[in-house]
């Protein structure tokens, strides 16, 4: 037997054997490991990386982001943590190195007022503007119900004329 031949009747198990080790590195995506002394602590981690968002990524977490900056973020993190740092004062750290951007949920405040009450206002902005097309229609129905002077007498005529025709007729 040929190598040829060998090769040719092994060829898909060696192609399959070549693809699978081609995808390793796609599926060799090393996360952090961090290591804690307490479960609190690394549930306290996981808090506080989905609370900070990726100044790069925008719209996810530090926890769901890969960008360099994100792991740097939860590098910082870890360190400040394993520091003892409160949550606050790593928080604090952060919002002062990157801004208040990467708050998913930003403190109540003079500047964030607006933000918050945004909600509350078109909630009731909306019932103002229902309330409001409900009482003009209410209005509308009762204006248009009212028959003028001029229509009544007009309406009894017509009223009494038909009254006629169906007494002659009848």
């Amino acid at each position: 037997m040929t190598i040829f031949k060998l090769f040719s009747r092994f060829a898909p198990a060696w192609v399959s054997a070549l693809l699978i080790v081609l995808a390793l590195p796609v599926h060799a995506v090393v996360r952090d490991v961090y290591n804690f002394d307490t479960e609190e602590k690394q549930q306290r981690y996981q808090v506080m990386i989905t609370e900070l968002r990726c100044p790069k990524c925008q719209n996810q977490n530090i926890a769901d982001s890969n960008s360099p900056i994100s792991e740097d973020m939860r590098d910082e993190v870890y360190r400040m943590m394993t520091g003892g740092a409160s949550d606050v004062e790593i928080m604090d750290s952060l919002v002062g190195r990157f801004g208040e951007f990467i708050r998913y949920k930003p403190l109540v405040e003079k500047r964030t007022l607006l933000l918050w009450a945004t909600p509350a206002i078109s909630v009731l902005g909306g019932l103002l503007i229902v309330g409001g097309i409900v009482l003009r229609s209410r209005r509308t129905n009762e204006i248009d119900s009212e028959l003028s002077a001029e229509e009544r007498a007009r309406v009894e005529k017509i009223m009494d004329g038909h009254n006629g025709k169906s007494d002659s007729q009848a």
